[in-house]
This record gives structure tokens, C-alpha cells and sequence, in this order.
């Protein structure tokens, strides 16, 4: 199950900052982490060494996650669809239930979610 959650991460990083990633490297981590192709296949396709696609994979997580660390995308991605899906839970129960109440803390959670902005 790690290896999924590390799948995943490394997925939404390149959905984020791939295109900053070397044409070549950004190919070969495509091709093993969208891709889900071997180490071996890549290898033969691009003509190197298995141990050479692994250097460029560990490269390019490594670069994706201090990307991260600078930019903060993802998290910010992230903190804003909880919000926007809580506010949308929010406005959905004071529709059903005509309790205006559900639409203050909607309010409140766009004003959090402004700031954090």
C-alpha cells in the first residue's frame, strides 16, 4: 500500500511540475511512473542501462518533491478541493434544509480559504 501512496504522490508532483523536468527525464519518468513499463523496457527503448533509468527516476522524484517543498502547489491544490468540497457539502444541507446557518459557516470557510490564499 506505500508503494501506491508513493505512486500517487509522485503522480500529482508531475501532474504539477513536470514540464519542468528535462525532455529526456521527464520521458523516461512518464513512461515508468504514468506508464507503469520496467525498468528493462524503458532501458532497451532509450538505449541505456537499467540502473540508468533508476538514477533518472530517483533524479526526478527527488527534483518533483523539492519542488514541492518551494512552491507548495499540491498542498495548496489540495487544501482548496477540501474546501470547496465542504462549502459545496455546506450550501447542498442549507438548500435541503432552508437553515441559513450552514451557509455562514460556508462563508466562513471561503473566508479561510482567502486568507490562506
Amino acid at each position: 500500500m506505500e508503494e501506491v501512496n508513493e505512486l500517487l504522490e509522485l503522480a500529482m508532483l508531475y501532474d504539477f511540475y513536470g514540464e519542468l523536468l528535462k525532455e529526456h527525464n521527464k520521458q523516461i519518468f512518464e513512461d515508468y511512473i504514468l506508464n507503469d513499463l520496467s525498468l528493462s523496457e524503458i532501458a532497451d527503448a532509450e538505449g541505456i542501462t537499467r540502473q540508468g533509468v533508476h538514477d533518472v527516476v530517483k533524479r526526478c522524484s527527488k527534483q518533483l518533491r523539492d519542488y514541492e517543498e518551494k512552491l507548495h502547489l499540491v498542498e495548496k491544490f489540495n487544501k482548496t478541493k477540501e474546501c470547496v468540497e465542504k462549502i459545496n457539502a455546506l450550501l447542498g444541507y442549507s438548500y435541503d434544509t432552508g437553515n441559513l446557518d450552514f451557509v455562514k459557516e460556508a462563508r466562513g470557510l471561503t473566508e479561510e480559504l482567502l486568507d490562506w490564499l
